[in-house]
């Protein structure tokens, strides 16, 4: 059994708990609409660091372009919001601009709230199932499925920009309202809107975490370290990635939901490479083992982009890559790294539950 009390179960869902609670107060400290709508921001940034610690960190599956469901369901939501604002009969004013005079079958399902909402989580999720099982089936892995990623990821850029009448190209789409789900209006600067993406925040991770302690997170876990044995005990390897893969897009598609909300904006930079590897690296310097220290991870970098990446302008991404190179080199962990390390050294440090550590070494659990 593992002594270090960094992987008690008990001390990490209080630990959870403890963190959840201080986020949860921020609208009680302050009602500066400004800064809660910036929290709320970085609470979508790490709701993205989960849904990559889930599929990079326990699966092993490293996805360099999971902009690709973030920026999915945020045009879904976008254009949900977009036709709540439009008159019977209209259509939006970048349409006119571009030569149309009616709207679109793309935009057809958008003009019912319900239907939007629901398309913004089921087409990125669905993408996800069918590029995942086709990939995985063919046993594309490692940074071959890095790089397939990528391609895919620049494939949707080029798409969305391309489309310029029915996405309005690189402009991207700003509806002019906030949500209105029925008679309640999300005012992005409101504490309603900032406890509503915190809740988004609970469940997403709270489910990773629990997912990844139920019987499927060990097999998922035993086959990132080896997956040839996985599949010689009988598990059907391509089923389980395609699964973990498919939830991380889900996590992600939810996180481009609130985005939109937020911003009330989305253009094809979420579709950017540069966003996608930003969000690996956050949830690398976080820690990719630990759902709650990636998250902590997002909401670090950019904090401190926002308020000091604005003084060192375009050398800020050169800084952030520089402290990804120190963190791969001397601190593969990341911080949870750091901090098992550190309570590993404390004298007494027993842990008297389980431990969460379950390795391919326990493989021998997953065989019986």
């Amino acid at each position: 059994m593992n002594q270090n009390i960094y992987h008690n179960k008990t001390l990490q869902w209080l630990f959870y708990a403890a963190a959840f609670a201080v986020l949860g107060a921020v609208p009680l400290i302050s009602d500066d609409a400004f800064l809660l709508n910036q929290l709320a921001i970085y609470g979508v940034y790490g709701m993205l660091a989960v849904s990559i610690s889930l599929c990079w960190g326990s699966g092993g599956i490293l996805n360099m372009g999971q902009g690709i469901a973030f920026g999915l369901g945020a045009y879904c939501m976008a254009m949900t919001m977009q036709m709540q604002t439009q008159a019977e009969g209209t259509i939006p004013p970048f349409m006119l601009n571009n030569g149309l005079d009616s709207l679109p079958q793309l935009w057809q399902p958008f003009q019912n709230t319900a239907t939007g909402i629901t398309l913004a989580l089921v087409v990125p999720t669905a993408f996800y199932l069918i590029f995942g099982g086709i990939m995985f089936t063919a046993r594309v892995s490692g940074p071959f499925f890095a790089i397939m990623t990528l391609a895919t990821l620049s494939a949707f850029a080029t798409i969305f920009v391309d489309l310029q009448p029915y996405t309005n190209g690189v402009n991207g789409i700003s509806p002019p309202g906030s949500l209105n789900l029925g008679n309640l209006e999300i005012d992005p600067y409101s504490s309603g809107a900032y406890w509503s993406v915190f809740a988004m925040l609970v469940a997403c991770t709270v489910a990773a975490k629990l997912i990844n302690q139920s019987r499927f997170g060990l097999v998922v876990r035993a086959l990132k370290d080896d997956p040839e044995r996985v599949r010689f005990l009988g598990y059907n390897v391509a089923v389980y990635e395609t699964l973990v893969y498919t939830l991380s897009g889900l996590i992600a598609a939810i996180a481009g939901c609130c985005f939109a909300v937020l911003t009330q904006y989305v253009s094809p930079a979420q579709f950017e490479v540069g966003f996608s590897i930003s969000i690996v690296i956050w949830t690398a310097l976080g820690g990719r083992n630990s759902l709650i220290w990636a998250m902590f991870g997002a909401f670090a970098v950019q904090g401190a982009q926002s308020y000091v990446g604005d003084q060192f302008l375009s050398t800020w991404i050169l800084i952030l890559g520089f402290s990804f190179i120190l963190v791969v080199r001397f601190l593969p962990g990341g911080f949870a790294g750091l901090m098992e390390t550190i309570l590993g050294l404390l004298p007494n440090a027993k842990a008297k539950t389980a431990t969460t550590n379950l390795e391919f070494r326990d493989a021998k659990e997953v065989a019986k």
